[in-house]
């Protein structure tokens, strides 16, 4: 559904369009543009609370620098709604992170606005800083660089290690924090409380204006002058903060903190900034959901809330007669919140994201044993081996795609030293309409090559609690390795969830069907479209045999064999990259025993996969009910057997 803009709004094509404009149509911009993106997410969904909050700052930031010529780096991207509407995708907003539409996130292909492409968070900085860099490189000294990033964001270990390069080279680099206490949930740690003691210190705030007022005019007084000003200010902030400035002391000229939703102060005080040459930092206080009340009151419900009606603010939910399957997260919660109820040594770590990952179920119950340690998921993955070097049951939960970012922690803080920590890898597979970013593809292959690492993936609620009480027994421990365990995005299989839980086998897989034509081999909760498939192939009149293997790693070799000396055609099913994954661990063991059959390996191809919803990619990518019953079709004749040492791998 596509909405109208309003009269002004409606006018700005691009930010040239919209620099045409007096300064006091500015705040009707804000107010136009904020409704736009109401009335949009409110009918197609999306992320809502963080684009509302920086309205203000995202009409005053086209206003005032060049845009694209001077380049802004959005970081994360859940901010950058009302971005892509003022720099040309106003008329296709209606399609944001719907399949084939504009995507959810800042993306160079997209648009020559969209410097850099965003999706996880902290990067904004370093990407900023080496634009700058460049352009001085290239004597290019008219651009100007800009990175927004948030409190949040700045609690990664990356945005400190840009700010520490960025203070100790030359470049001229904005860094704008958009300080809202808010990332997706609200933000934790010693920088929090940092940036809120230099917000309510009631008598820097008084003095800083004059301080401000004098460095505006800087450029009047020559080189002399800036440096005398420069000490005062300093001296004035440490004094008055009662600390030094921790911005100051990586040699970022800090200056703020200022009301992020005032359009006129703001764009006078960017356009102060841009006369000023080297790295600085701008602190804007914000509202994440501004605009919107309810949004403003409950920030983290209303991040990414769904469709929902903007009269009322009724959050559209589907209906159904009969109960539904929870989600695997909140299995993952309430199961978690279980075994640490009979089991004190269990602890649960999550980086920034405990309502996503539903480890906020146990950090209301045991906040002493649950923590949110903020975007920082190298420090969560070495926290959790430390708890583990001290006998404690450690459950990790990452998303997938994050998980990326601890990698090198988990081969040498975890593995290497054969600590159990437990990692739950939500968000694996296709993850949907965030795209790119989110899906989280890669880490059957990513983690199965680690040594002391066993890999599992569960098909349904059920196996999930089980290989979870599996793993928090101390009899896991004498395994002497980590486990992952991943699930995706959304809904299992099981309305009746809450099973009893059960010890399982490592390393042990399933068969589901018997046949004895073609063999299906599953991993995961994509098991359950095979399952349809081998269903549909059956009213056909077919035979194909289904194995759930469960562990990618160590794989069930006895299963195998078997599977290898009764079949000669081979189908394996993963909702996970092809290359390296659970296919080519089925193959690899092929080729190891020296056994010959036709292997058709179903998963994510070597590509980039864009956005929409599961169901939709499943189709596309050819891993859903039908994708896999057409290969069953295509393959039930049964391959003879030759004198070929090598197998045919498809």
């Amino acid at each position: 559904m596509q909405f109208e803009a309003g009269p002004l709004l409606s006018k700005i094509a691009t930010p040239e369009d919209l620099r045409k404009l007096p300064k006091s149509d500015l705040p009707q911009v804000c107010d136009e543009l904020r409704q736009f993106i109401i009335d949009n997410v409110s009918v197609n969904g999306g992320h809502f609370g963080a684009s509302l909050g920086v309205t203000e700052l995202t009409v005053a930031l086209h206003y005032v620098f060049n845009t694209p010529d001077d380049q802004l780096v959005w970081d994360v991207g859940h901010q950058a709604y009302g971005h892509k509407i003022l720099t040309g995708r106003r008329e296709n907003f209606h399609t944001n992170r719907l399949m084939g539409g504009i995507s959810g996130f800042p993306k160079r292909s997209e648009s020559t606005y969209d410097t850099f492409g965003v999706g996880h968070s902290s990067t904004s900085i370093s990407a900023a800083l080496g634009m700058a860099v460049a352009s001085g490189y290239k004597k290019e000294s008219h651009r100007q660089h800009i990175a927004v990033i948030g409190d949040g964001s700045m609690t990664a270990g990356m945005a400190f290690e840009a700010m520490n390069h960025a203070g100790d080279i030359p470049n001229n680099m904005l860094i704008i924090l958009n300080d809202n206490c808010m990332a997706i949930d609200p933000n934790v740690g010693a920088l929090k409380e940092y940036l809120t003691d230099i917000t309510t210190s009631h008598t820097y705030n008084k003095v800083k204006d004059d301080v401000w007022n004098l460095l505006g005019k800087m450029s009047k007084f020559g080189k002399t002058a800036q440096e005398i000003v420069s000490k005062i200010e300093n001296g004035l902030k440490a004094t008055l903060l009662k600390q030094s400035n921790l911005f100051e002391s990586l040699n970022l000229r800090y200056f703020g903190p200022i009301d992020g939703h005032d359009i006129d102060n703001l764009t006078t005080v960017l356009n102060d900034l841009k006369d000023i040459p080297g790295p600085k930092i701008l602190h804007c206080i914000t509202t994440k959901g501004k605009g919107y009340s309810l949004a403003e009151k409950d920030q983290t419900l209303w991040h990414a809330p769904g469709k929902f009606d903007k009269t009322t603010g009724e959050i559209h939910k589907k209906t159904y007669d009969d109960p539904q399957p929870p989600k695997y997260q909140e299995v993952f919660g309430h199961t978690l919140l279980e075994l640490a109820e009979k089991n004190p040594k269990i602890m649960g770590i999550t980086p920034a994201m405990p309502s996503g990952s539903s480890l906020n179920i146990m950090m209301r119950a045991m906040p002493n044993r649950a923590f949110d340690v903020g975007i920082a998921e190298q420090h969560a993955v070495t926290f959790s081996a430390g708890l583990a070097t001290q006998g404690l049951t450690v459950f990790c939960n990452i998303y997938s795609s994050f998980m990326q970012r601890g990698y090198d922690q988990v081969v040498h803080d975890v593995c290497l030293q054969k600590l159990p920590v437990i990692f739950c890898l939500d968000r694996a597979g296709l993850a949907g309409a965030d795209g790119p970013t989110h899906h989280g593809l890669l880490d059957l292959a990513f983690m199965r090559c680690v040594p002391n690492m066993i890999v599992t993936a569960p098909r349904n609620e059920q196996e999930l609690r089980n290989i979870m009480y599996t793993a928090s027994l101390d009899s896991f421990k004498s395994h002497e390795k980590a486990i992952t365990i991943r699930y995706p995005r959304g809904e299992g299989v099981m309305p009746a969830w809450r099973t009893t839980l059960e010890e399982i086998e490592i390393g042990k897989g399933v068969q589901l069907m018997e046949g004895d034509e073609i063999a299906v081999l599953s991993i995961g909760h994509i098991g359950n479209e095979a399952i349809a498939a081998c269903e549909k192939a059956r009213e056909l009149g077919l035979k194909p045999a289904l194995f759930d293997m469960r562990f990618v790693k160590p794989l069930d070799e006895e299963l195998l064999h078997r599977v290898f000396k009764q079949f000669k055609t081979i189908i394996t099913v993963e909702d996970a990259a092809i290359q390296g994954g659970f296919g080519s661990a089925i193959a690899e063991f092929m080729v190891d025993h020296c056994y010959t059959a036709k292997i058709i390996r179903l998963g994510i191809a070597d590509e980039i996969v864009e956005h929409g919803e599961q169901k939709e990619l499943y189709a596309l990518c050819g891993i859903d009910a039908n994708g896999i019953l057409a290969k069953i079709q295509t393959n039930t004749i049964p391959v003879p057997a030759k004198n070929n040492p090598k197998a045919l791998v498809s």
